[in-house]
């Protein structure tokens, strides 16, 4: 990669959004993929930005609604609902050597992505945000921080680098992990508990620590028993212990959709818990009961 790099963003949404966003400011070159009605939007009023951290700008993006050459990375920033239809819009043929960057809640969605593109160009990211698109080319970020873990085992190390250093240049502070595995259940055993219990009593997590605080600790406790099983880390008292920190009027993605009327990551999330669960044999029985509580909102 060189350092001015081109980089897809197919969802500019809030995460995706305020990607494209920060790396358009710091001098890369972005093209955001989506509808045509957004994409005329992004093409005509570039991505708007209201940030604490970042401060409030405006940048100009290139928009399209299919990638049409070739691309240093593209980055994936749909929700998994909407991932088997987005994914229309990255012909592998076009992404070809190009990295394909997923910033998807779960644990299964790389061996899927592996499958339809090039396995050693799949590189999983997560990022600890909060940022919300409130209409098209808008973003909202409301966090104090946007901090991003790199991965991909058989990835050039270099292609993540290069990738890392556009990051953090861009303003997350950003780094390249070693253990695939590790990355992304860190990430699950702090999103479960948080999303499944918070969508499940429409509380946000202040509540729902102090209201549900035997609960949360179940489910924390069996989420960390799957981890450890997956090869992922276990801490389930520093699991209580973030959220303990987290203000107490936060809400997770899960439950602002459930709140919004639209379809939930239930099965990339609570679905993926279960699955794991049952493969290596561990008891999750307040899992699986929230998991059917929350279900109907799906």
């Amino acid at each position: 990669m060189a350092n001015e790099l081109t980089v897809a963003v197919l969802g500019p949404g809030g995460v995706g959004g305020l990607l494209a966003a920060l790396l358009s400011r710091t001098g890369h070159r972005v093209i955001c993929l989506s509808g045509e009605k957004t994409a005329e939007i992004l093409r005509t009023d570039g991505i708007r930005v209201r940030s604490a951290a970042f401060g409030d700008f405006t940048a100009r993006v290139q928009a399209d609604t299919e990638l049409r050459e070739q691309v240093d990375a593209c980055l994936v920033t749909v929700k998994h609902t909407a991932l088997d239809a987005a994914l229309a819009r990255i012909p592998a043929p076009v992404l070809s050597d190009g990295l394909l960057v997923p910033f998807l809640n779960g644990v299964e969605h790389p061996a899927a992505l592996r499958a339809r593109y090039r396995p050693d160009r799949v590189a999983p990211a997560v990022i600890r945000v909060e940022s919300t698109r409130v209409a098209p080319g808008v973003i909202e970020h409301g966090s104090p921080f946007a901090e991003i873990d790199l991965t991909g085992a058989d990835v050039p190390r270099a292609r993540l680098e290069a990738l890392a250093g556009a990051f953090a240049e861009a303003g997350p502070a950003t780094r390249v992990l070693e253990d695939e595995t590790a990355a992304l259940w860190a990430k699950m055993s702090f999103l479960a508990p948080f999303a499944l219990l918070t969508t499940r009593y429409g509380l946000p997590l202040g509540e729902v620590r102090s209201r549900h605080r035997a609960e949360l600790t179940a489910l924390v406790e069996e989420t960390a028993a799957i981890s450890r099983a997956c090869g992922g880390p276990a801490d389930p008292a520093r699991a209580l212990a973030r959220y303990d920190a987290f203000p107490p009027a936060t809400k997770s993605s899960m439950q602002r959709d459930a709140e919004a009327g639209h379809p939930l990551e239930l099965d990339a999330i609570g679905g993926a818990l279960l699955r794991a669960a049952e493969r290596h044999g561990i008891p999750a029985p307040v899992t699986a009961r929230v998991v059917s509580e929350v279900r109907p909102f799906a």
